[in-house]
Protein backbone atom coordinates (compact mmCIF):
# COMPACT_ATOMS: atom_id res chain seq x y z
CA UNK A 1 0.00 0.00 0.00
CA UNK A 2 1.18 3.04 -1.19
CA UNK A 3 0.19 5.95 2.26
CA UNK A 4 -1.73 9.00 0.13
CA UNK A 5 0.32 12.07 2.32
CA UNK A 6 0.49 15.12 0.52
CA UNK A 7 2.94 15.98 -1.57
CA UNK A 8 6.47 17.75 -0.42
CA UNK A 9 6.17 15.50 2.16
CA UNK A 10 4.07 13.95 5.26
CA UNK A 11 3.65 17.05 7.63
CA UNK A 12 5.65 20.11 9.47
CA UNK A 13 4.40 18.38 12.67
CA UNK A 14 6.75 15.08 12.23
CA UNK A 15 4.68 12.07 12.76
CA UNK A 16 7.10 9.97 13.96
CA UNK A 17 7.69 11.67 16.55
CA UNK A 18 4.31 10.62 18.16
CA UNK A 19 4.39 7.85 20.68
CA UNK A 20 4.91 4.08 18.34
CA UNK A 21 1.59 2.74 20.66
CA UNK A 22 -0.48 5.58 18.76
CA UNK A 23 0.14 3.31 15.18
CA UNK A 24 -0.88 0.04 13.69
CA UNK A 25 1.47 -1.61 11.01
CA UNK A 26 -0.77 -1.89 7.80
CA UNK A 27 1.44 -3.19 4.37
CA UNK A 28 4.34 -1.79 5.47
CA UNK A 29 2.80 1.68 6.69
CA UNK A 30 1.81 2.93 10.04
CA UNK A 31 -1.33 4.22 10.24
CA UNK A 32 -3.26 6.25 12.97
CA UNK A 33 -6.56 3.79 14.14
CA UNK A 34 -9.63 5.66 14.46
CA UNK A 35 -11.05 2.63 16.43
CA UNK A 36 -10.21 1.04 20.25
CA UNK A 37 -10.25 2.55 23.60
CA UNK A 38 -7.27 4.75 22.77
CA UNK A 39 -9.33 6.61 20.54
CA UNK A 40 -12.51 6.42 22.08
CA UNK A 41 -11.14 8.07 25.09
CA UNK A 42 -9.77 11.27 23.23
CA UNK A 43 -10.97 11.08 19.62
CA UNK A 44 -10.38 14.97 19.32
CA UNK A 45 -6.40 14.10 19.95
CA UNK A 46 -6.51 11.84 16.83
CA UNK A 47 -8.18 14.29 14.51
CA UNK A 48 -5.63 16.65 15.59
CA UNK A 49 -2.83 14.20 14.52
CA UNK A 50 -4.53 13.27 11.06
CA UNK A 51 -4.76 16.88 10.51
CA UNK A 52 -1.19 17.25 9.95
CA UNK A 53 -1.33 14.79 7.73
CA UNK A 54 -3.25 16.65 5.13
CA UNK A 55 -7.25 17.37 4.43
CA UNK A 56 -7.74 13.97 4.04
CA UNK A 57 -5.79 10.99 5.74
CA UNK A 58 -5.34 7.45 5.57
CA UNK A 59 -6.26 5.35 8.92
CA UNK A 60 -7.44 2.08 10.46
CA UNK A 61 -10.83 2.06 10.27
CA UNK A 62 -10.61 -1.77 12.01
CA UNK A 63 -8.36 -4.55 12.70
CA UNK A 64 -7.00 -5.03 8.86
CA UNK A 65 -9.15 -2.81 7.38
CA UNK A 66 -7.69 0.77 6.12
CA UNK A 67 -9.57 3.57 4.57
CA UNK A 68 -9.41 7.51 4.43
CA UNK A 69 -10.59 9.64 6.64
CA UNK A 70 -11.67 13.60 6.36
CA UNK A 71 -10.27 15.66 8.93
CA UNK A 72 -11.54 19.24 7.42
CA UNK A 73 -14.91 20.81 7.04
CA UNK A 74 -14.40 22.04 3.71
CA UNK A 75 -12.76 18.41 3.12
CA UNK A 76 -16.06 16.78 3.94
CA UNK A 77 -18.11 19.39 1.84
CA UNK A 78 -16.28 18.81 -0.90
CA UNK A 79 -16.70 14.27 -1.02
CA UNK A 80 -20.32 14.81 0.04
CA UNK A 81 -21.17 17.53 -2.68
CA UNK A 82 -19.62 15.91 -4.97
CA UNK A 83 -21.43 13.03 -4.82
CA UNK A 84 -22.22 10.98 -7.18
CA UNK A 85 -20.83 12.63 -9.90
CA UNK A 86 -17.14 11.99 -8.77
CA UNK A 87 -17.75 10.01 -5.20
CA UNK A 88 -19.69 6.83 -5.40
CA UNK A 89 -21.72 5.75 -2.43
CA UNK A 90 -22.09 2.43 -3.67
CA UNK A 91 -19.60 -0.31 -1.42
CA UNK A 92 -19.29 -2.74 -4.62
CA UNK A 93 -16.71 -0.27 -5.39
CA UNK A 94 -14.87 -1.22 -2.36
CA UNK A 95 -11.83 -3.50 -3.80
CA UNK A 96 -10.94 -5.28 -0.60
CA UNK A 97 -14.12 -6.20 -0.20
CA UNK A 98 -14.89 -7.74 -3.61
CA UNK A 99 -11.34 -9.22 -3.30
CA UNK A 100 -12.62 -11.34 0.16
CA UNK A 101 -9.90 -9.30 1.82
CA UNK A 102 -12.27 -7.93 4.60
CA UNK A 103 -12.29 -9.98 8.08
CA UNK A 104 -15.66 -11.18 8.22
CA UNK A 105 -15.11 -10.17 12.11
CA UNK A 106 -14.59 -6.88 11.78
CA UNK A 107 -17.85 -4.86 12.92
CA UNK A 108 -17.05 -2.31 9.67
CA UNK A 109 -19.08 -5.12 7.65
CA UNK A 110 -22.22 -4.76 8.93
CA UNK A 111 -21.99 -0.54 8.68
CA UNK A 112 -20.68 -1.28 5.05
CA UNK A 113 -21.75 -3.52 3.23
CA UNK A 114 -23.90 -3.50 0.13
CA UNK A 115 -27.42 -2.94 1.19
CA UNK A 116 -30.17 -1.86 -1.56
CA UNK A 117 -31.83 0.82 -0.04
CA UNK A 118 -31.50 4.54 -0.43
CA UNK A 119 -28.40 4.99 1.75
CA UNK A 120 -25.98 2.81 -0.38
CA UNK A 121 -27.41 3.46 -4.17
CA UNK A 122 -26.67 6.23 -6.03
CA UNK A 123 -28.65 8.16 -9.09
CA UNK A 124 -32.15 7.60 -10.04
CA UNK A 125 -32.57 4.36 -7.80
CA UNK A 126 -31.18 6.80 -5.00
CA UNK A 127 -33.62 9.24 -5.93
CA UNK A 128 -36.60 6.72 -6.25
CA UNK A 129 -36.18 5.24 -2.74
CA UNK A 130 -35.41 8.07 -1.36
CA UNK A 131 -38.15 9.89 -2.20
CA UNK A 132 -40.73 7.63 -0.75
CA UNK A 133 -38.92 7.49 2.91
CA UNK A 134 -38.95 11.81 2.49
CA UNK A 135 -42.68 11.62 1.17
CA UNK A 136 -43.73 9.23 3.86
CA UNK A 137 -41.93 10.85 6.92
CA UNK A 138 -43.85 14.01 5.96
CA UNK A 139 -47.15 12.40 6.50
CA UNK A 140 -45.98 12.05 10.29
CA UNK A 141 -48.60 14.43 12.56
CA UNK A 142 -45.69 16.23 14.68
CA UNK A 143 -48.36 16.65 17.43
CA UNK A 144 -49.28 13.19 18.15
CA UNK A 145 -45.11 12.66 18.11
CA UNK A 146 -44.48 14.85 20.73
CA UNK A 147 -47.73 13.27 22.46
CA UNK A 148 -46.14 10.00 22.22
CA UNK A 149 -42.66 10.83 23.28
CA UNK A 150 -44.24 12.44 26.13
CA UNK A 151 -45.96 9.56 27.19
CA UNK A 152 -43.05 7.19 26.93
CA UNK A 153 -40.93 9.31 28.62
CA UNK A 154 -43.08 9.74 31.63
CA UNK A 155 -43.28 5.99 31.74
CA UNK A 156 -40.02 5.34 32.11
CA UNK A 157 -39.15 8.02 34.42
CA UNK A 158 -42.41 6.70 36.50
CA UNK A 159 -40.02 3.72 36.51
CA UNK A 160 -36.79 5.16 38.57
CA UNK A 161 -38.22 8.59 39.63
CA UNK A 162 -38.70 7.22 43.53
CA UNK A 163 -34.99 5.71 43.59
CA UNK A 164 -33.03 8.57 43.38
CA UNK A 165 -30.57 7.34 40.62
CA UNK A 166 -30.29 5.88 37.80
CA UNK A 167 -28.18 5.73 34.58
CA UNK A 168 -29.95 8.30 32.08
CA UNK A 169 -28.07 5.96 29.38
CA UNK A 170 -29.93 2.76 30.20
CA UNK A 171 -32.77 3.93 31.69
CA UNK A 172 -33.58 6.18 29.46
CA UNK A 173 -32.08 7.70 26.08
CA UNK A 174 -31.38 3.51 25.12
CA UNK A 175 -35.26 3.00 25.31
CA UNK A 176 -36.83 6.05 24.65
CA UNK A 177 -36.18 5.86 20.95
CA UNK A 178 -36.81 2.56 20.70
CA UNK A 179 -40.23 2.92 21.99
CA UNK A 180 -41.02 5.70 19.85
CA UNK A 181 -40.20 4.69 16.67
CA UNK A 182 -41.86 1.33 16.94
CA UNK A 183 -45.33 3.08 17.37
CA UNK A 184 -43.92 5.69 14.13
CA UNK A 185 -43.55 2.31 11.78
CA UNK A 186 -46.52 0.54 13.20
CA UNK A 187 -45.24 -3.00 14.57
CA UNK A 188 -46.46 -5.61 16.96
CA UNK A 189 -44.63 -5.50 19.75
CA UNK A 190 -43.52 -8.88 19.06
CA UNK A 191 -42.20 -8.07 15.27
CA UNK A 192 -40.63 -5.26 17.38
CA UNK A 193 -38.85 -7.16 19.26
CA UNK A 194 -37.64 -9.68 16.40
CA UNK A 195 -36.47 -6.88 14.62
CA UNK A 196 -34.63 -4.85 17.15
CA UNK A 197 -33.32 -8.30 18.40
CA UNK A 198 -32.03 -8.79 14.90
CA UNK A 199 -30.49 -5.78 13.97
CA UNK A 200 -28.58 -6.38 17.81
CA UNK A 201 -27.53 -9.68 16.83
CA UNK A 202 -26.76 -9.13 12.95
CA UNK A 203 -24.06 -6.12 14.67
CA UNK A 204 -22.88 -7.96 17.92
CA UNK A 205 -22.45 -11.83 16.57
CA UNK A 206 -20.32 -11.20 13.67
CA UNK A 207 -19.61 -15.11 13.39
CA UNK A 208 -23.09 -16.09 12.39
CA UNK A 209 -24.03 -12.33 10.72
CA UNK A 210 -25.64 -14.48 7.79
CA UNK A 211 -28.19 -16.05 10.17
CA UNK A 212 -28.87 -12.87 11.73
CA UNK A 213 -29.03 -10.98 8.63
CA UNK A 214 -31.91 -13.94 7.57
CA UNK A 215 -34.01 -13.61 11.10
CA UNK A 216 -33.79 -10.25 10.36
CA UNK A 217 -35.15 -9.34 7.28
CA UNK A 218 -37.76 -12.83 8.40
CA UNK A 219 -38.80 -10.15 10.43
CA UNK A 220 -39.16 -7.10 8.50
CA UNK A 221 -40.66 -8.82 5.47
CA UNK A 222 -43.76 -10.17 8.26
CA UNK A 223 -44.54 -6.73 9.32
CA UNK A 224 -44.07 -5.96 5.79
CA UNK A 225 -46.79 -8.90 4.44
CA UNK A 226 -48.91 -7.48 7.87
CA UNK A 227 -48.95 -3.87 6.56
CA UNK A 228 -49.94 -4.56 2.66
CA UNK A 229 -52.95 -6.28 4.11
CA UNK A 230 -53.83 -4.05 7.27
CA UNK A 231 -52.51 -0.87 6.69
CA UNK A 232 -52.45 1.69 8.82
CA UNK A 233 -51.68 5.80 9.59
CA UNK A 234 -47.93 4.67 10.07
CA UNK A 235 -44.88 5.06 8.54
CA UNK A 236 -44.21 1.19 6.82
CA UNK A 237 -47.94 1.64 5.58
CA UNK A 238 -46.90 4.85 3.80
CA UNK A 239 -44.26 3.58 1.94
CA UNK A 240 -45.82 0.94 0.85
CA UNK A 241 -48.45 3.35 -0.89
CA UNK A 242 -46.02 5.53 -2.27
CA UNK A 243 -46.47 5.81 -6.14
CA UNK A 244 -42.82 4.61 -6.26
CA UNK A 245 -43.91 1.30 -6.09
CA UNK A 246 -41.56 -0.37 -4.12
CA UNK A 247 -41.00 -3.97 -3.85
CA UNK A 248 -40.76 -6.20 -0.52
CA UNK A 249 -37.44 -6.96 -0.86
CA UNK A 250 -36.57 -3.14 -1.68
CA UNK A 251 -38.75 -2.41 1.70
CA UNK A 252 -37.27 -4.76 4.01
CA UNK A 253 -33.82 -3.29 3.40
CA UNK A 254 -35.59 0.41 4.04
CA UNK A 255 -37.13 -0.94 7.07
CA UNK A 256 -33.54 -1.97 8.70
CA UNK A 257 -31.87 1.48 7.67
CA UNK A 258 -35.09 3.36 9.01
CA UNK A 259 -35.45 1.66 12.14
CA UNK A 260 -32.00 1.55 13.19
CA UNK A 261 -31.00 5.38 11.97
CA UNK A 262 -33.82 6.68 13.55
CA UNK A 263 -33.11 5.03 17.19
CA UNK A 264 -29.16 5.13 17.27
CA UNK A 265 -28.47 8.33 16.67
CA UNK A 266 -31.40 10.12 19.04
CA UNK A 267 -29.57 7.93 21.59
CA UNK A 268 -26.27 9.64 21.18
CA UNK A 269 -28.09 12.66 21.42
CA UNK A 270 -29.97 12.67 24.15
CA UNK A 271 -27.29 11.26 25.89
CA UNK A 272 -24.38 13.63 24.93
CA UNK A 273 -26.82 16.47 25.89
CA UNK A 274 -27.94 15.41 29.26
CA UNK A 275 -24.07 14.99 29.96
CA UNK A 276 -23.80 18.86 28.91
CA UNK A 277 -26.35 19.70 30.87
CA UNK A 278 -25.37 17.97 33.74
CA UNK A 279 -21.71 18.58 33.61
CA UNK A 280 -20.64 21.41 31.61
CA UNK A 281 -20.50 24.64 34.04
CA UNK A 282 -21.75 26.76 30.61
CA UNK A 283 -25.39 24.65 30.68
CA UNK A 284 -25.52 23.28 34.50
CA UNK A 285 -28.49 24.72 35.89
CA UNK A 286 -29.14 27.26 33.19
CA UNK A 287 -31.96 25.98 31.43
CA UNK A 288 -33.68 25.67 34.83
CA UNK A 289 -33.42 29.79 35.04
CA UNK A 290 -33.65 30.64 31.38
CA UNK A 291 -30.44 31.66 30.93
CA UNK A 292 -29.61 29.01 28.04
CA UNK A 293 -32.56 26.63 26.46
CA UNK A 294 -32.50 22.79 25.57
CA UNK A 295 -32.61 23.92 22.25
CA UNK A 296 -29.19 25.60 22.71
CA UNK A 297 -27.32 22.74 24.29
CA UNK A 298 -28.59 20.63 21.09
CA UNK A 299 -27.07 22.95 18.90
CA UNK A 300 -23.70 23.09 20.83
CA UNK A 301 -24.29 19.25 20.76
CA UNK A 302 -24.65 19.11 17.29
CA UNK A 303 -21.74 20.99 16.65
CA UNK A 304 -19.19 19.87 19.25
CA UNK A 305 -20.49 16.25 20.41
CA UNK A 306 -22.68 15.11 17.26
CA UNK A 307 -23.53 11.04 17.75
CA UNK A 308 -22.02 10.01 14.52
CA UNK A 309 -18.80 10.95 14.38
CA UNK A 310 -17.64 9.09 10.83
CA UNK A 311 -19.61 7.57 8.68
CA UNK A 312 -21.14 8.24 5.24
CA UNK A 313 -18.19 6.09 3.18
CA UNK A 314 -17.78 7.19 -0.19
CA UNK A 315 -15.73 5.86 -3.38
CA UNK A 316 -13.45 7.78 -5.39
CA UNK A 317 -14.76 6.99 -9.10
CA UNK A 318 -11.15 8.26 -10.78
CA UNK A 319 -8.07 8.68 -9.34
CA UNK A 320 -7.80 12.19 -7.81
CA UNK A 321 -5.96 14.85 -6.15
CA UNK A 322 -7.56 16.94 -3.77
CA UNK A 323 -5.07 19.76 -1.84
CA UNK A 324 -2.01 17.57 -2.66
CA UNK A 325 -3.94 14.36 -1.31
CA UNK A 326 -3.53 11.66 -3.93
CA UNK A 327 -6.72 9.53 -3.41
CA UNK A 328 -7.10 5.74 -5.00
CA UNK A 329 -10.01 3.85 -6.58
CA UNK A 330 -11.48 1.23 -4.56
CA UNK A 331 -10.81 2.83 -0.93
CA UNK A 332 -13.27 4.12 1.34
CA UNK A 333 -13.20 7.50 2.30
CA UNK A 334 -14.88 8.27 6.20
CA UNK A 335 -16.41 11.24 6.31
CA UNK A 336 -15.87 12.78 9.84
CA UNK A 337 -18.25 14.95 11.26
CA UNK A 338 -16.73 15.18 14.11
CA UNK A 339 -13.67 16.38 12.65
CA UNK A 340 -15.27 18.52 10.41
CA UNK A 341 -17.10 20.75 13.22
CA UNK A 342 -14.15 21.01 15.09
CA UNK A 343 -12.20 22.21 12.53
CA UNK A 344 -10.01 24.72 13.92
CA UNK A 345 -10.75 27.23 11.15
CA UNK A 346 -14.69 27.62 12.05
CA UNK A 347 -12.55 28.51 15.90
CA UNK A 348 -13.66 31.98 14.56
CA UNK A 349 -17.46 31.68 14.18
CA UNK A 350 -18.05 28.83 17.58
CA UNK A 351 -19.87 31.67 19.02
CA UNK A 352 -22.81 31.76 16.45
CA UNK A 353 -23.37 27.86 16.81
CA UNK A 354 -26.64 28.47 18.88
CA UNK A 355 -29.70 27.89 15.81
CA UNK A 356 -26.91 27.74 12.78
CA UNK A 357 -27.39 24.33 11.12
CA UNK A 358 -23.85 24.46 9.36
CA UNK A 359 -23.13 21.75 11.12
CA UNK A 360 -22.53 18.14 9.03
CA UNK A 361 -24.07 15.89 11.79
CA UNK A 362 -26.94 15.36 9.77
CA UNK A 363 -24.69 15.07 6.84
CA UNK A 364 -25.09 17.28 3.49
CA UNK A 365 -25.61 16.72 -0.32
CA UNK A 366 -27.64 14.47 -1.85
CA UNK A 367 -27.11 12.01 1.00
CA UNK A 368 -28.30 13.96 3.49
CA UNK A 369 -30.62 13.54 5.90
CA UNK A 370 -34.21 13.98 4.25
CA UNK A 371 -35.81 16.95 5.35
CA UNK A 372 -38.57 15.88 7.64
CA UNK A 373 -36.05 13.69 9.57
CA UNK A 374 -33.95 16.28 11.50
CA UNK A 375 -37.01 17.93 12.79
CA UNK A 376 -39.36 14.55 13.72
CA UNK A 377 -35.52 13.53 15.51
CA UNK A 378 -35.14 17.18 16.90
CA UNK A 379 -38.91 17.08 18.18
CA UNK A 380 -38.06 13.14 19.82
CA UNK A 381 -34.75 14.61 21.59
CA UNK A 382 -36.32 17.31 22.66
CA UNK A 383 -38.95 16.46 24.36
CA UNK A 384 -37.26 13.46 26.04
CA UNK A 385 -34.83 16.22 27.28
CA UNK A 386 -37.46 18.66 28.58
CA UNK A 387 -39.50 15.88 30.09
CA UNK A 388 -36.62 14.50 32.33
CA UNK A 389 -35.83 18.10 33.14
CA UNK A 390 -38.79 19.05 34.47
CA UNK A 391 -39.72 15.85 36.54
CA UNK A 392 -35.83 15.52 37.48
CA UNK A 393 -34.52 19.47 37.76
CA UNK A 394 -32.23 18.09 40.45
CA UNK A 395 -30.04 15.52 38.29
CA UNK A 396 -26.43 15.54 39.46
CA UNK A 397 -23.55 13.15 37.99
CA UNK A 398 -22.90 10.08 40.62
CA UNK A 399 -18.86 10.00 39.39
CA UNK A 400 -16.44 12.21 38.16
CA UNK A 401 -17.02 12.83 34.19
CA UNK A 402 -13.35 11.65 34.03
CA UNK A 403 -14.60 8.37 35.00
CA UNK A 404 -17.48 8.27 32.33
CA UNK A 405 -16.58 5.97 29.37
CA UNK A 406 -17.46 6.14 25.88
CA UNK A 407 -18.98 3.81 23.49
CA UNK A 408 -16.10 2.50 21.84
CA UNK A 409 -15.82 2.24 17.91
CA UNK A 410 -15.03 4.01 14.58
CA UNK A 411 -18.23 5.54 13.99
CA UNK A 412 -20.14 6.63 17.22
CA UNK A 413 -19.78 9.06 19.63
CA UNK A 414 -22.06 8.40 22.84
CA UNK A 415 -21.68 8.13 26.59
CA UNK A 416 -21.30 4.49 27.83
CA UNK A 417 -23.37 5.55 30.73
CA UNK A 418 -24.25 8.01 32.78
CA UNK A 419 -24.93 7.59 36.14
CA UNK A 420 -26.98 10.03 38.11
CA UNK A 421 -28.57 11.43 41.56
CA UNK A 422 -31.66 13.66 42.23
CA UNK A 423 -33.94 14.11 44.86
CA UNK A 424 -36.35 11.22 44.87
CA UNK A 425 -39.99 12.19 43.98
CA UNK A 426 -43.21 9.93 43.68
CA UNK A 427 -44.44 8.57 40.65
CA UNK A 428 -47.10 10.32 38.64
CA UNK A 429 -50.30 8.45 39.96
CA UNK A 430 -52.95 6.78 37.22
CA UNK A 431 -50.25 7.48 34.72
CA UNK A 432 -50.02 4.32 31.99
CA UNK A 433 -47.59 1.50 32.46
CA UNK A 434 -44.10 1.50 31.35
CA UNK A 435 -43.65 -0.05 27.81
CA UNK A 436 -42.58 -3.57 27.64
CA UNK A 437 -38.88 -3.91 27.80
CA UNK A 438 -37.43 -4.61 24.20
CA UNK A 439 -34.12 -5.36 23.23
CA UNK A 440 -31.59 -2.71 23.54
CA UNK A 441 -30.15 -2.06 20.19
CA UNK A 442 -27.30 0.26 20.74
CA UNK A 443 -26.41 -1.74 23.99
CA UNK A 444 -25.81 -4.73 21.25
CA UNK A 445 -24.47 -2.61 18.90
CA UNK A 446 -21.67 -1.06 20.83
CA UNK A 447 -19.37 0.36 18.25
CA UNK A 448 -21.82 0.18 15.11
CA UNK A 449 -24.76 2.74 14.69
CA UNK A 450 -26.06 3.88 11.73
CA UNK A 451 -26.23 7.63 10.52
CA UNK A 452 -29.56 8.68 9.51
CA UNK A 453 -28.64 9.83 6.15
CA UNK A 454 -29.99 8.50 2.75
Amino acid sequence: MTTPYPAGGQSDADPHAWPASSYVSYGGERLLPIHGPEFSANPGATYARLRTLGPIAPVELDNGVWGYVTTTYRAALHLLRNTPDRFSKDPNNWDALRNGQIPPSTPVLGMMRPRDNALWLDGIPHSRLRQSIADSLALVDTHALTATVTRVADALIDKFASLGRCDLVADYAEPLPLHVVIDMFGSPPDVARRILFGLAKLFDAAEDADEANGELEAACLELIHLKRREPAADVTSWILAHPTGITDAEMVQQLILLVAAGTTPCTGMIANTLKLLTDDERFSGSVFDGVHSVSQAIDEVLWEDPPIANYSPLYARTPETYEGVQLQTGVPIMVSFAAANSDPALAAHAHRRAGNQAHLAFSAGVHGCPVPAPDLGRIIIETALERILDRLPDIELACPSAQLLRRPGTFSSCWLSLPVTYPAVAPTPDRPPAPAAVPSATSHFGATPWIPST
